[in-house]
């Protein structure tokens, strides 16, 4: 298990996946918003659940992730687009609605900039949000990843083309803000 202040990441868990489908991806609204791609309904229990884990599965890397005092599962993290020529990933996390709200993102964001500098050696992270997502764009910028630009109306969400923002980090960034 990785661990950060507040967290730990983990394999993902059988019994995780009911939970985190029914309250991150069964809705169509908080899917709509977290996701590249249209809703639909999964059967309980489907091995094409989107938390399911392929662990075969090249440039994609997912995460349970637990507080850490109750053990409690709290949401999931995602490094994705791996790409090891380049050195770079895009990460991604889903906070669990009981748990939100108590500074569990800027960890998680954190331990995966941990997990991709320091375990898998890369260059770049970066993250792709959409741009009234407040909290992760906070959690983002406290772990010091910075603005690189808007992608105007590219995110179809219920109905309607929204702004997504692009945030990077470097390695070199990365280990600077550690020593400050």
């Amino acid at each position: 298990m990785l661990r950060g202040n507040k967290v730990g990441l983990r394999a993902r868990h059988e019994e995780d996946i009911p939970l985190l489908q029914a309250d991150l991806y069964d809705d169509p609204v908080i899917h709509s918003r977290a996701q590249g791609s249209p809703w639909r309904p999964t059967t309980p229990g489907s091995k094409s659940s989107p938390v399911a884990v392929d662990d075969s599965a090249q440039g994609y890397v997912a995460f349970s992730v637990v507080d850490l005092e109750s053990d409690e599962l709290v949401g999931t993290a995602t490094f994705w687009g791996i790409d090891d020529h380049s050195r770079s990933a895009h990460i991604g996390l889903g906070v669990l609605s009981s748990a939100r709200g108590k500074g569990y993102g800027t960890d998680i964001v954190a331990v995966l900039c941990h997990y991709g500098f320091v375990l898998r050696g890369l260059h770049r992270l970066q993250v792709e949000t959409l741009a009234d997502n407040t909290a992760m764009l906070l959690a983002a910028e406290r772990n010091g990843f910075v603005h690189e630009g808007v992608m105007r109306s590219s995110a179809w969400v219920l109905g309607e083309f929204l702004d997504e923002v692009v945030l990077g980090l470097l390695a070199d960034e990365w280990k600077s803000s550690l020593k400050g």
